[in-house]
């Protein structure tokens, strides 16, 4: 399974990060490949000006193509998802997410923002192809626990709805393994 981690945060160290680690570390198991992209380690001018032919937003707009599941995290702002994802999302191909599974995960300052999932983010996704959208997993900043020097850690109860989102990932590795003519065929109609 090629699994490619999208970092939607502006800032270096966030909440988002700390949860995208954490699930893509859940998942290093069944991993054939794992990448990760933080959008804002990409040239600011490429995004804003929708430079598509820009060599970085090329290459992870490739990385997007080659991977058969996304992890996207983002801190929830004024009840959306970042703006430097978004600016970001918009450079990818129309159906650049079909046939792919696609896990949401966010942060924010409270519970009042985990609408966003379902009316700000999941709607641009499906517009961008993906139809297998996992249960997205939101956490609140009181759900973290702060370290000077390694950021943040969330608290057990996110790891285990962490966990509960990702579980159809992990059983769907293991399908493949036991019937490897399924996975096969089903990579020939994807």
């Amino acid at each position: 399974m090629n699994i490619l981690g999208i970092q939607g945060s502006p800032s270096a160290v966030s909440r988002s990060a700390s949860l995208l680690a954490l699930a893509q570390a859940r998942l290093q198991a069944v991993a054939s490949a794992s990448k990760l992209i933080s959008v804002r380690e990409l040239p600011a001018q490429a995004l804003l000006h929708a430079q598509f032919d820009h060599p970085a937003i090329r290459r992870s707009i490739v990385d997007v193509a080659e991977a058969q599941v996304l992890l996207i995290a983002t801190p929830i702002y004024k009840a959306a998802y970042s703006g430097v994802l978004k600016a970001w999302l918009d450079l990818l191909p129309q159906d650049a997410l079909r046939g792919k599974t696609v896990l949401p995960l966010a942060t924010g300052g409270s519970v009042a923002h985990l609408l966003a999932l379902d009316y700000a983010l999941k709607p641009v996704l499906s517009a961008l192809g993906a139809r297998d959208i996992l249960d997205p997993v939101f956490a609140s900043d009181v759900q973290f626990t702060r370290h000077a020097e390694s950021g943040y850690t969330p608290l057990p109860e996110v790891g285990l709805r962490v966990d509960a989102a990702l579980q159809v990932l992990i059983d769907r590795a293991g399908e493949d393994r036991r019937h490897p003519f399924h996975r096969q065929t089903q990579q020939e109609f994807s």
